[in-house]
Order: structure tokens, then sequence, then C-alpha cells
């Protein structure tokens, strides 16, 4: 009798030691599954915009988006995954939902933030989308019901293990050149501004015991479709970039290595990948048939030249648009979003990609 009392009583200890060192769900036994925060703009975006007062511009909550992996409009600036989903799902973690969408349980494994038409800074289109100061106001909220849900060891070890994804900075200098082609501000200074910026914003999420931060450089912009079509129209070559924004992204994407690395000088603990985005969706952009593409110039989905007036869904303020047929075979499905497809090539490279495109891969980040 004493026995089975014993054994019972050691049972229970050993059952409640697992709730207590194991909060979150558990993969094979083998501890906590790892978390994933999501921060950024529309190449991250899973469906924020579609809960604030903004323009159809910024949103993509009909079809034919998603209808690739949905079968149904999720929010998401694509006709199916984004790269976020592909590495949620590398990790063998669930899609990591919205923020507005997290209720009041659904945040153990991560939270997406980001927001399409955003920036690093406030007033990139301000007041029609949640800004990337915003969007660590909504994280600082997430911290709060961890530790209320988990406790406060516990909750800041979350956030210690946990892995950051950022793609920020492209709206920053796209929206102001496509409202004055000539920019107008001196650019090496509006770029301090911008990464100092971001740089503020990593800085806060360390000192909320954030370590593993994931980066993108920029997207080619200049040469989307959509740019393809604007530079057409301020009568530049046919089919030819913008080179005056693809030449401020690049400006961007070549100083950001400068930042991180000043920032894990000076953060004890501060580790990051640094994706080069802007590079590889380029290699893409040139060179589709080496990627298994057919068409890189022109959208899946949208109308004009190149498809790239952004009226895919006909629920902006143009309604009439074209769908291809086989949209694996496109880079682009809309005037400046990647397909699924291509977005599943990027999340590869990220995930075990090699060191000219990344310096550390993300796998290793959820590894440790």
């Amino acid at each position: 009798m004493t026995f089975s009392t014993n054994l019972l009583h050691a049972c229970c200890l050993i059952f409640f030691a697992f709730l207590f060192t194991c909060p979150i769900r558990c993969v094979d036994g083998e501890g906590p599954l790892p978390v994933l925060f999501v921060f950024g703009d529309s190449i991250l975006d899973s469906g924020n915009n579609n809960y604030i007062n903004t323009t159809t511009q910024f949103q993509a909550n009909w079809l034919p988006y998603g209808e690739t992996f949905f079968k149904a409009p999720t929010g998401r600036p694509c006709d199916g995954r984004l790269i976020s989903d592909f590495i949620a799902e590398f990790a063998n973690l669930p899609l990591i939902p919205a923020y507005f969408e997290i209720g009041t349980d659904k945040f153990l494994h991560g939270v997406n933030f980001a927001s399409s038409g955003s920036g690093c800074l406030v007033e990139t289109n301000r007041g029609i989308v949640i800004d990337l100061q915003t969007q660590l106001t909504h994280f600082n909220e997430v911290v709060q019901l961890l530790e209320n849900k988990l406790g406060k060891q516990q909750s800041q070890q979350l956030l210690t293990d946990a892995v950051y994804m950022f793609s920020t900075g492209s709206n920053d200098y796209a929206f102001p050149y496509l409202t004055n082609p000539k920019f107008p501000f001196p650019k090496e200074q509006f770029s301090e501004m911008v990464l100092g910026n971001f740089s503020a914003i990593l800085q806060a999420i360390y000192n909320k015991g954030g370590r593993k931060f994931s980066i993108f450089t920029l997207a080619p912009e200049g040469c989307s479709p959509g740019g393809r079509a604007f530079n057409a129209q301020l009568g530049g070559k046919s089919g030819d970039c913008m080179p005056e924004l693809s030449a401020l992204l690049e400006m961007h994407s070549n100083a950001l290595p400068q930042k991180l690395a000043q920032l894990q000088k000076n953060l004890s603990g501060f580790n990051y990948t640094l994706f080069d985005l802007y590079k590889i969706f380029t290699e893409k952009i040139d060179n589709p048939s080496k990627y298994g593409f057919n068409v890189s110039t022109e959208a899946c989905c949208g109308t004009g030249p190149f498809k790239g007036i952004n009226s895919c869904g006909g629920k902006r303020q143009v309604k009439e648009y074209e769908l291809c047929q086989n949209v694996k075979d496109y880079v682009f499905f809309d005037a400046s979003h990647p397909t699924e497809a291509a977005n599943k090539q990027f999340a590869q490279l990220l995930w075990n990609g090699t060191t000219d495109v990344i310096a550390h891969n993300l796998q290793s980040f959820f590894q440790l």
C-alpha cells in the first residue's frame, strides 16, 4: 500500500514537473516547440491589414489571393504561403497567427505583427498601416500576455529562445519616390534615419529578451512589374527597372550589415542572420529559367504593361485584371509580391542556405 502511494506521488511530481518545464506543446518529448515573431511589411503580412482602417491598396483579402494553398483569401498578398509560413513549417510550428487573430491563447508559438505598406518610419503611409513602432507596441502587449499565462520566468525564457523575423524598409523609400520621382530628401541622410529607426526597434526587442534575429535586405521593388510599369509611365525605356528606386533600395541593403554588426558589438548575446533577399530576388528576376520559372518581368495577376497595375482581384481603383493560367511559371503574383513558389525557394535558402546568401542559416537558430 505504501509502495503504491509513493509511486502515485512520484508520477504526479513528474507530471507537474513536465507541465512546468514545457508549458508549450512539445514535439517527440524533446522539449518545447520554438517560437517565431514576425515583423514588417507585405512580404510577411499574414492578414493584419484585414482588421485596420486602411485602403484596398494595402489589402489582399479577396480571391484570387490565397487560392493556391488556402483556397480562400487570408489577407496575404500572395496566391498562397509567405516566407514566414514556410519557415514555421520547417520548424514544425503551426502557422503563425496575425496579431489581430490571436484571441486569448493563440500566441504561445509566436505572433505575426507585419502590415502591408508599413515601414520603419511612422510617417510612411501614416494612419493607414501599422508602422514598425506600433508593431513593437503590439509585441509588448503580447509579452504581457505571455507573463500572465506562463509567469515571469517561463515567459522570459520563451522570449530569449524565440526567433524574430523582419522584412521592413522598402516602403520608406518607395512611397516618397512614387510621390516625387526626384526623391525629396537627401538620400544618405534619409537612409541613415530609416536604419536608425530600425536599429532602435531591434534594441527594444533585445531589451525584452530577444536574442535571435532574422533580417532581410530589401526586395528589388524597382524591378517588380509595378516598378517597370511606373518607369514606363515616367518616360523610361519600356521594360527597364526604376533606376533611382533600385539604387535607394540597394543603398539601404548595403548599409544594413554594418548597422547589425554594430548592434552585435554593443549588445551582448545579440545574434542575427542577414538574408540577402535583394540579391536572391534579383537573381530570379534576371535568370528565371535557372529556378524553374518562365516569367519574371510580368505579374501573374494584374493589368496594363507587365500586369504592373495593382488591380489583382478587381477590388482596388482599377477593376480590370487578368489572371495567368499557371501561377507556378511566375516569379511575381501581382505588381510587387512574389508567388508562393518563389516564397518557398526563398524560405528554403533562408532555412538552410549557404554562406553566399546567408551567413548563418535559420535552421541553426531553431536548433539552439
